[in-house]
């Protein structure tokens, strides 16, 4: 029980991209594939500080106490540029939904596909 109690973070991760690729692989809807792609950053950030978690650890900011156990910084640095990254996609791909659904009048994928010019 208690192995199950401390990989709970990992399971959620594979929990939320599973959702996340059936999402991507089943929806036409590009809002709903949107949708998709950012429950997939976020068990991408999830992962990232699952990782980067040990029980008790201090903050890597305090540099007197060099016998404690330090939490890593490195996932920690890769999860905040992973969110910013995130959300500059995000708002890009919105973007590209709106302007396909003001020159077609749908959000459906596969009607997009078939417009040209």
């Amino acid at each position: 029980m208690s192995d199950l109690i401390i990989n709970a973070p990992f399971i959620a991760v594979v929990a939320l991209i599973c959702v996340s690729f059936y999402i991507l692989m089943t929806q036409r809807n590009l809002i709903k594939i949107v949708m998709g792609v950012v429950i997939l950053q976020s068990g991408v950030n999830l992962f990232l500080i699952a990782l980067g978690y040990r029980t008790g650890g201090v903050a890597p900011i305090y540099t007197d106490t060099p016998n404690a156990l330090m939490v890593l910084p490195v996932p920690q640095a890769l999860t905040l540029t992973n969110i910013v990254i995130g959300v500059s996609t995000t708002a890009l791909m919105l973007a590209l939904v709106v302007l396909i659904y003001r020159h077609t009048g749908e959000t459906d994928a596969e009607k997009s596909r078939r417009v040209k010019g």
